[in-house]
């Protein structure tokens, strides 16, 4: 099922129980946070929560719309995240680990291809501009501050629209943005991020300002798609209608050379002067400590069109679990195929909460000779944003890394530290602190499959302790005989 917009989602969440709306009065300022990280935090991710009566704004807000496994599938359009992944492998035919370049390259034709029949389409009038402001006040909409120390309030999902002036490629990710004041914002776009690259190719052209364009609000899948880290060649939202099953609908913005989701919220148009800067943040940020304030660039709003009756959409980011652990899983699924395009030894991956993305992924292999887990970690530091990823351990094909307490038993009783810990130093993310200089630092694998007498470990390896599954199956036959469940 594709969304036209994330308002039909929202009758879909209330339609299924998945949402509460909350008609109370409430404040922008921290008790929307406060409220939403209790629910957050429930087991399973709590509902989504609708907030009709906000102080300061007539808009209602939108949070934890993406917040449990059910909506981040529902949004997607599938029963289970895999299923996305099990497609995407169809379509790449992924070969044997014996299979040569030209056979991956064909497969990814294939991708390519298939993303290509969901190119987005431009229509000539959209809901998203039913009003036009062209005397734009950001004050009128119900931006959140989420944290007491963030430096004021910020816009937590924005889709944020450049354009490559060199190849006329559109860009569409998600950067937050701390509002200075009605007309001006941060730009919070990293280094490694294409918005950063879009700016940094433009002060090359010589060109002193860059048009943006920011939606609030869209279909579903539209929204991930401006999250998820996609190589070079798939424009996000050609990948959003792959996803959705039909093409997502542009239209021209009104004032700036950009096109934008025809069923977005909100649109916010205007510049980034590429000479300014200004103190961006704090901001409470996902890695649940507080990022510090840095220069980036500065967003100059010159005119805000929006549907008559909008939603305004947001989300808050802390200590884990919180929302974007889900869209995160969501990336994990989706891209998986790909990664074993690249390492078709690698067989599952987990990113768990407590790693927020960057700061750990697990991954279990088929091993086939000796060094073969050091192979497959400085594989993956070399793969796009898996750069960043400062902790990497690798296991053998029978400990399930979706099983954090198994795949911690497997690695505490695996490990020679000296043996099987290594580093390397390389590009590290913006936010992380523990990092002795800004973006880089040390990364640590861990390589915690069975070692062979070839790696150096001439002992017998022991075999785990499993039972008979003979014996396995008795049991499970006759279980209830045993009354020991009452």
């Amino acid at each position: 099922m594709a969304f036209r917009d994330i308002q039909e989602f929202v009758h879909a969440l209330e339609k299924r129980g998945w949402l509460r709306r909350v008609k109370a009065r409430v404040s922008p300022i921290l008790e929307i946070t406060e409220i939403a990280d209790r629910v957050m935090k429930r087991p399973g991710g709590g509902p989504a929560l609708l907030f009709e009566n906000v102080e300061g704004s007539e808009f209602p807000v939108l949070i934890n719309a993406f917040g449990s496994m059910e909506r981040i599938c529902l949004a997607l359009g599938v029963e289970n995240l895999d299923q996305i992944g099990q497609e995407i492998r169809e379509l790449l035919q992924l070969p044997t680990p014996g299979g040569g370049l030209l056979d991956k390259l064909g497969a990814g034709m294939k991708l390519l291809e298939a993303l290509k029949n969901t190119a987005p389409r431009l229509v000539s009038r959209a809901p998203c501009q039913e009003v036009v402001e062209t005397e734009p006040d950001l004050t009128k909409l119900p931006i959140l501050q989420c944290w007491p120390e963030d430096g004021g309030r910020f816009i937590t999902l924005p889709l944020v629209f450049t354009r490559d002036p060199v190849t006329g490629q559109r860009n569409v990710g998600m950067y937050r943005m701390h509002v200075y004041d009605a007309r001006t914002t941060g730009m919070h776009w990293h280094k490694h991020k294409d918005g950063q690259r879009h700016m940094d190719r433009a002060r090359e052209q010589g060109a002193r300002r860059m048009e943006v364009a920011v939606a609030l609000g869209a279909d579903p899948a539209t929204i991930y798609a401006a999250t998820a880290p996609l190589p070079p060649m798939v424009p996000e939202l050609m990948f959003a209608g792959f996803l959705r099953k039909q093409p997502v609908e542009l239209v021209r913005c009104k004032t700036v050379d950009l096109e934008v989701p025809a069923h977005a919220e909100f649109v916010l148009e205007g510049y980034v002067d590429l000479d300014e800067t200004r103190m961006e943040g704090p901001f409470g940020d996902h890695t649940g400590f507080y990022s510090p304030a840095e220069p980036y660039p500065v967003f100059h709003v010159t005119a805000i069109t929006r549907k008559k009756n909008p939603i305004y959409p947001a989300t808050i980011v802390g200590r884990p679990p919180m929302e974007d652990y889900y869209l995160g899983k969501a990336t994990e699924r989706i891209f998986l195929p790909l990664l074993q395009m690249v390492l078709p030894e690698i067989l599952d991956i987990n990113m768990p909460a407590e790693g927020v993305f960057h700061n750990c992924v697990l991954v279990r292999i088929k091993k086939r000779y000796p060094g073969h887990a050091r192979k497959v970690v400085h594989a993956l530091w070399g793969l796009g944003l898996m750069m960043l990823a400062k902790l990497i351990v690798v296991v053998d094909e029978d400990t399930d890394v979706q099983n954090l307490s198994e795949t911690a038993w497997t690695v505490f009783n695996n490990v020679d530290p000296r043996r099987d810990i290594f580093f390397s130093d390389g590009p590290v993310d913006d936010l992380d602190h523990a990092a002795p200089f800004w973006r880089y630092g040390s990364k640590m694998g861990v390589d915690a499959t069975a070692k062979w007498p070839e790696e150096g470990h001439t002992r017998p390896w022991p075999k785990k302790i499993t039972m008979d599954e003979a014996i396995r199956a008795l049991v499970d036959r006759r279980w209830a005989e045993y009354g020991i469940d009452g």
